[in-house]
Parts: structure tokens; sequence; C-alpha cells
């Protein structure tokens, strides 16, 4: 048993950010912005707050999709930047998009968010045949834990939604999902601070490094390192078992994080990158909004089209990584 996504559906916050913008507060210059990491510009949520993002994105979604929200059985949301503590934001959409009948929780696998949540989808919709339709929301607001003194990171990353409807179906579908959680001090966010006055024992010590609260910290050159080698592992994990190759897949969705990543893991898969599906030159690092944004995009243009093979593939934060293989 495979999966359909029956439609999908975005939203972009109004505030748009070049690059020549970011040469008011931080030393750097287009050039250096783009050369780097192929960026241009991208959305920032001004007065957006995450779970409207991701309402929009599924309202679109379910629109496209034709159905009842009535008949949505599950809302599934992917982020790490969510407005609340509790509740989360499936509970949230749930309620603004008329989903009554649904059950809902969020997920935090990072960049690889929108990988895990459609699996999450698949395993779910396999197991139970009273549910029709899940809803899969990933909506990110990283300029709110972005420090904008650190050069090095806050160029890389924007805001957005992208949100898909779901049934089950007998097209062909595969999975790999993983972690390394040996690499989770190279990128990360404080929630929680502990009183330095309790920290008496260093037992206490978690080893990250120090930084404020809600401001996202990234070790650049380690997480290029496992990235360059996640992609590629992820997706042959998958493909493996339903013995598919890189060739015969028609199109690669990956996390939009750096064009040389995308680049870079095109030749070590030994295939062109015209294959390669690529928004962050207008989108940056969008975390687990980002492959469904570039999917979500490309179907509209016409560049994906019913029938096609994808590989989705997606690495970040945890450190996770995943692929999903599936017919569009």
């Amino acid at each position: 048993m495979g999966i359909n996504i029956i439609s999908m559906g975005s939203y972009l916050p109004e505030q748009v950010l070049t690059n020549e913008d970011f040469k008011k507060f931080v030393d750097t210059n287009d050039e250096w912005i783009r050369t780097r990491t192929g960026i241009c510009s991208r959305h920032m949520a001004g007065w957006e707050p995450t779970w409207y993002m991701g309402k929009q994105s599924a309202l679109k979604a379910i629109e496209r999709a034709g159905i009842d929200p009535k008949e949505i059985g599950l809302v599934i949301v992917s982020t790490i930047t969510s407005d609340f503590l509790t509740p989360s934001i499936a509970s949230v959409i749930q309620y603004e998009v008329g989903a009554e009948n649904a059950y809902a929780f969020d997920i935090n696998a990072a960049c690889s968010g929108f990988v895990y949540a459609v699996d999450t989808a698949e395993r779910f919709l396999r197991t139970d045949e009273n549910l029709k339709y899940v809803l899969v929301v990933a909506t990110e607001a990283l300029s709110r834990f972005t420090d904008f003194e650190d050069r090095g990171t806050c160029i890389l990353f924007g805001d957005g939604s992208a949100a898909a409807v779901i049934e089950r179906s007998d097209k062909m579908y595969s999975s790999f999902l993983a972690s390394d959680g040996s690499g989770a001090r190279k990128l990360f966010a404080r929630n929680v601070q502990i009183a330095s006055q309790v920290k008496v024992e260093s037992d206490f010590d978690d080893g990250f490094p120090e930084k404020p609260m809600h401001q996202l910290y990234q070790d650049g050159k380690e997480v290029y390192k496992f990235a360059v080698k996640a992609l590629p592992t992820a997706f042959r994990s998958a493909a493996e078992k339903i013995g598919i190759t890189s060739e015969e897949i028609d199109r690669f969705v990956p996390h939009q994080a750096n064009i040389r990543i995308i680049e870079t893991a095109a030749k070590n898969l030994g295939i062109g990158t015209e294959k390669f599906i690529v928004t962050v030159d207008h989108h940056g690092n969008t975390s687990s909004a980002s492959i469904p944004l570039a999917l979500c995009e490309a179907i509209e243009k016409g560049d994906i089209k019913r029938g096609q093979k994808l590989a989705l593939v997606g690495f970040g934060a945890g450190l996770t990584y995943g692929s999903i293989i599936l017919e569009y």
C-alpha cells in the first residue's frame, strides 16, 4: 500500500528580505551570500503567526482537494517554531479549518519534518481502515529564532508554510527515517534555561554551547559535512527497499538548505542537477516547510506531473534525515 497526495497548498509571508537588505545590519553582500548559499531572497513572517501560515496553506490544500474538512481524520503538523509550548499547532489548525472529526498532533524533526510527517500519515492510513484523509502541514517562522547579528546564519533562513491532503492508494511507496543524536549539539535553539543556582552538579551539563534562549545556533561546517552524506544515504536506503535506482526517479525534491549541498548530493548520486527541484534562491531555508513549498511550487508550475516518481529527501537538526519515494 502507498499514498496519494490529492492536493497541496502553500503560504508565504508578505514581507520579503533580499540579500541587499542584510547589508543594513550585518557585514555581508549579495555576492557573498549567493556564491555560498544560492539564496537571493527569502520571506519573513511579520504579523503572521506560525499557526496562521499553516492555516492558510491547509485551507488551500483542502479547497483544491474538493473534500469536506469534516472527512479529515488526522491532522499532523511539522514545526520547530510553534507559537505555543501547548497546545499543539495541529490542534489550533484542526479547529481553524473545520476538521472537527480529526485528532491532531505536532512533530518536531526539524528540516526532515515533512518527510517524517508524511511517513507517519502513511502508517496511520495503513493501520486504520476508518481513516480516510490525513492533512499534513509544515509551517515555520525561523526568523523569530534567528540571531540577526550572526552573518553566518541569519542570511540562511526564511518563513512559510505548505500543506498536503493525503489518502491511501496502491501507488508505489517506500521510506527511510534515521536520527544521529550525537550531532544534536551542532544545530539547536534553547527553549528553557535552567537557573544557574540549580545547576550545582556537572551531571546537569548537557554539553550544548552557550547561546541565548530562542536563538538558533549552527555549526555550519559540521552540518554541511553531515548533509552531503545524509541526502544520498537516505535516498539509497529507501530505494533499496523497492529496487529502484536514481535514474528511474523523475524529480528529486530535497530540503532547500544550500545550493552547494544539493549540487554535491546530485554528484554523489551520479545524476544531473536538472532532476532536482530548487527553490532555495527565493525561499531560503524554511526548515520542514522547504520540501513541501518546493513540491507545491513545482506542481503548480507543471514541473511535476501525475504519474512521475518522486524522491523527497530531508536532513536537519537532531540530527535527523529521511527519504520518501512515491508516485505522484
